[in-house]
């Protein structure tokens, strides 16, 4: 009897072969454009958060007050054996007007901007950040002369290269004049432009603060625990520790909310498609409907034509969702081995990640065969709900 059910469904289904192609050619569409604007959205959030830990700590210590801490070897010892962390240094914030000098002679205006100040020990600090310009500029760091910007910055706020000396300036009058040692660039906006680094030292002297820092930045083996983590040693040293998924949370909350509404008006194509097999199987009810009178009356149950109709339905619901999602996989494999190129100057990526989650397309396929049964079952029902003597009289 089984195989007299998938007899008459594909019967049925090759009867409209034009169709029937066209709904299977929907979902597989819907399918194929869900798991690519998946997979491309995963990309895009997974290079934006990597990007960002470049230039952050996954976790940052500080007074609950936000008041300066001393410097003291003995806590960073400590945290730097912890075997959670793998990397720990200490930094000192402050804020400050930034201005380039008017060079008069060489036609050169004056520009300002605000910055966030960070200085850090360039050795300690290169590993706990993924930033090669403290490394590589360490020296003019220690001298206690350069400053490292951030490209937007540095270029499109200051107008200002390597060599080119900048002035800081704060709200108590302190001043200092130092040498642009280099820039950096991470592609969020927030840290390019806004942060500066520089040394501790030369920190500490232009805030009147020798000897104080304001606190901790750590490195962690495990950057997904550092909520947890964080709160363990914060609770240890009678610090606030400051994640950076709490630090970046409204960013992080904005991607995902962008990636299920993308999830959501792409699925709009799989429910239309989905009203394709629904057409189509009420379309063979009508025109079937002496021939399931017959089947009835020849002893085929209720449950058996009910059966028929929806394995219709699984069987044009499950050619696209297949097709599609073999179509989806080729669409983000070859994006991931030939990314599509991005304008430099509009992005801060050059080319269009992909980041394939084998999660996203269970569910999607899951989503696209629910809703294709779910689509054939009216149609389903209405059919095994004939009467035969009604219908043969």
């Amino acid at each position: 009897m089984r195989s007299f059910v998938l007899f008459l469904a594909l019967k049925h289904v090759r009867r409209r072969a034009l169709q029937s192609g066209l709904t299977v050619t929907g979902v597989a569409v819907g399918v194929m454009v869900l798991i690519t604007a998946l997979s491309l959205t995963n990309g895009f959030i997974d290079e934006l958060i990597r990007s960002t830990l470049k230039a952050t700590p996954h976790v940052t210590l500080r007074s609950f007050d936000g008041s300066l801490l001393p410097q003291n070897p003995e806590v960073l010892k400590a945290l730097q054996d912890d075997p959670e962390v793998k990397a720990a240094a200490p930094f000192l914030a402050g804020q400050a007007l930034i201005a380039r000098r008017a060079n008069r002679n060489l036609g050169i205006s004056a520009r300002q901007g605000y910055t966030q100040l960070i200085g850090i020990d360039p050795d300690l600090e290169s590993a706990v950040l993924d930033l090669g310009i403290l490394q590589s500029q360490a020296g003019a760091l220690r001298q206690g002369e350069g400053i490292i910007l951030g490209e937007s910055l540095a270029l499109r706020q200051l107008g200002v290269i390597p060599g080119d000396q900048v002035l800081l300036n704060n709200i108590e009058g302190q001043r200092a004049f130092l040498q642009v040692a280099g820039t950096f660039r991470v592609g969020n906006e927030l840290i390019d432009n806004v942060v500066s680094y520089l040394s501790i030292p030369a920190l500490q002297n232009y805030l009147n603060s020798e000897g104080q820092v304001s606190g901790y930045h750590l490195r962690l083996k495990h950057p997904q625990d550092a909520r947890r983590i964080g709160l363990k040693l914060g609770e240890r040293f009678q610090l606030q520790a400051v994640s950076w998924e709490r630090l970046f949370s409204n960013l992080i909350d904005q991607l995902r909310l962008q990636k299920a509404v993308i999830g959501i008006v792409v699925f709009l194509i799989v429910l239309v498609a989905a009203l394709g097999i629904a057409n189509i199987l009420i379309l063979t009810v009508m025109e079937k409907t002496e021939e399931i009178a017959i089947l009835r009356a020849l002893g085929a149950s209720q449950r058996q034509i009910l059966v028929i109709f929806t394995l219709e339905g699984l069987l044009l619901g499950g050619s696209g969702t297949l097709l599609g999602a073999l179509l989806g996989l080729g669409v983000s494999l070859y994006f991931r081995v030939q990314p599509y190129p991005l304008p430099g100057d509009l992005y801060f990526i050059t080319q269009l990640p992909v980041e394939l989650q084998w999660l996203d397309v269970t569910w999607v396929c899951g989503l696209s065969l629910i809703t294709s049964v779910v689509a054939g079952l009216i149609p389903a029902r209405r059919a095994s709900g004939l009467q035969p003597a009604e219908v043969l009289r």
